[in-house]
């Protein structure tokens, strides 16, 4: 049987898309043989790999706030709040994470499912789930490549930190090839590159041209590592999601219908495999 690997990207919220393309996926009865993800596609990619299905995951999409995953520190803001390590708490978001996931632990993971985080001290890649470390709860694992610079404290899992996956790698396509994959569907919610008004993020301070600085990081890695993939068959799915923050918890109903749309256009155009 062929093994097709879903590849779930970063992006904060707009990673609700995620749930959309989901939706496509079921439908078409596209058996998933593996889920890899990073960032808020570890969220959703270990909520998938539970067992939880679009079904279930629509209306917990569509009640998210800010208040959900935003705890601001208030030291941050003080005249030696350069020295805080991020401008939220990160123990809102870590519980979220645990009312969200339907598993304890990796044991009860329905579907072959990994994850990336970077280690602040090494800079390395660090995979969590089939293929890599369990040795860590499942949900401090999600934290952690969850855990965006800036915004959010790292993780410290075993006396070791650990931020964001996206940080090196917010499209993880190569991990498919750990799992199996005879073919990959990759979902990219993340910003682009497309030229702006520089003005604009001078414009939200520190954050905006923070945020700013990694789209146009993050968009050169995928760009170049798209460019020269050589694995299995790769089915690249970009929804149309540029101009929303990270941060816009008012287009959840758009997100999740245009990643929707974008994957039942993919699949409509997608090659049948070839007989053996």
């Amino acid at each position: 049987m062929e093994r097709v690997v879903i590849v779930l990207g970063g992006g904060g919220v707009k990673g609700l898309a995620h749930i959309g393309a989901w939706q496509a996926l079921e439908e078409s009865d596209l058996e998933v043989s593996g889920i890899v993800g990073t960032s808020i596609g570890a969220l959703v990619g270990a909520c998938l790999a539970g067992g939880m299905g679009w079904r279930d995951l629509v209306p917990l999409a569509m009640g998210l706030r800010r208040r959900d995953i935003v705890s601001l520190n208030g030291r941050a803001l003080l005249l030696n709040g350069i020295r805080q390590s991020s401008l939220f708490h990160g123990h809102r978001l870590l519980e979220l994470i645990r009312r969200l996931l339907p598993v304890e632990d990796y044991s009860g993971l329905e579907i072959p499912f990994a994850m990336n985080a970077v280690d602040l001290g090494s800079g390395q890649v660090e995979w969590f789930g089939t293929g890599g470390r369990t040795d860590h709860p499942l949900a401090e694992a999600i934290y952690a490549s969850c855990a965006l610079p800036l915004f959010y404290p790292p993780a410290e899992l075993g006396g070791r930190y650990y931020v964001d996956g996206g940080v090196l790698d917010t499209l993880p396509l190569y991990y498919a090839k750990v799992l199996g994959a005879d073919r990959v569907i990759a979902i990219d919610v993340a910003a682009g590159a497309d030229s702006i008004d520089g003005s604009e993020p001078i414009s939200q301070g520190l954050i905006g041209v923070h945020s700013r600085v990694f789209e146009i990081m993050a968009h050169l890695r995928r760009h170049t590592q798209i460019e020269d993939w050589d694995g299995p068959p790769l089915l690249y799915i970009r929804p149309e999601l540029d101009g929303i923050s990270a941060f816009d918890f008012s287009r959840s109903q758009y997100l999740l219908e245009e990643g929707y749309r974008a994957t039942r256009r993919a699949l409509a155009g997608w090659k049948e495999p070839a007989p053996t």
